[in-house]
């Protein structure tokens, strides 16, 4: 029998935590990335033990190979039509629950989930709550027809939006293109910061080429922050990012 490590005691508090607001017979969206691969793992064991009765969505190949390989029933978006919650990672959040998105380069699957979704909870360890957007590279999934016509067109909206000069990566696995699970490939924007994360997602939503990018703004109703101590801060944007919701913990969700 295979033995997985142990997961970081952040991202397993969060995945609990979040783990906890699902009900039986939810119809669920699960995310890719390290934490969300912790979150599926709790979630299969935890509808392991009670029964639950669960139809759920993946956002990759990867997520969905390991959800079945853990019992949990897998469909098709289109089967199962709108989802109560999907439950996700993310790389950065900022005070707004503004997120930067795909890193494990799925955010196009992602986001589709996220938008078909009645409530999107996203979860993180405390390195990816942020004061300003663009630390993290910024993925952009592109056609791989008129690659280069496409990075420059994103070049220039970049200097238009005073964001010029900034490295525009095509991401690599190992020495060949990191190809989508929908077959484009990805450029990450090395943008240090976004000041307008709105203006950014408008600009390179109106480029031909561009298929989806990182930025998912508006589509995150709650973040479950864990911290090691396996207590968790909630960011609610329906209540905003007070203070007194840092005293939340797994819990009390």
């Amino acid at each position: 029998m295979t033995r997985h490590p142990e997961p970081d005691p952040a991202k397993l508090a969060a995945a609990r935590a979040a783990v906890a607001l699902v009900q039986d017979g939810m119809k669920l969206g699960l995310g890719t990335g390290s934490t969300a691969s912790v979150m599926v793992r709790v979630l299969a064991d935890r509808a392991r033990a009670e029964g639950l009765r669960l139809r759920c969505a993946a956002t990759s190949l990867a997520t969905c190979e390991l959800a079945e390989s853990l019992g949990l029933s897998i469909e098709s978006l289109d089967r199962i039509g709108w989802l109560d919650m999907t439950i996700d990672g993310a790389d950065e959040i900022d005070p707004d629950l503004h997120l930067i998105k795909g890193g494990g380069g799925a955010h196009l699957r992602e986001k589709i989930v996220a938008a078909a979704s009645k409530r999107m909870v996203v979860i993180a360890d405390p390195a990816k709550v942020v004061e300003q957007l663009g630390v993290f590279p910024l993925p952009v999934e592109v056609v791989q027809f008129g690659f280069e016509t496409t990075r420059t067109l994103i070049r220039r909206a970049l200097t238009d939006l005073d964001l010029g000069d900034r490295d525009v990566l095509h991401r690599l696995k190992g020495s060949d293109p990191w190809v989508t699970d929908e077959g484009n490939w990805i450029l990450d924007l090395h943008l240090a910061c976004i000041p307008d994360p709105v203006a950014l997602a408008r600009a390179l939503s109106a480029i031909p080429g561009v298929v989806e990018h990182g930025l998912f703004l508006g589509m995150c109703q709650l973040a479950i922050i864990g911290k090691p101590d396996g207590t968790v801060i909630c960011l609610d944007r329906n209540e905003g990012l007070d203070a007194d919701l840092l005293a939340h913990e797994g819990d009390g969700l």
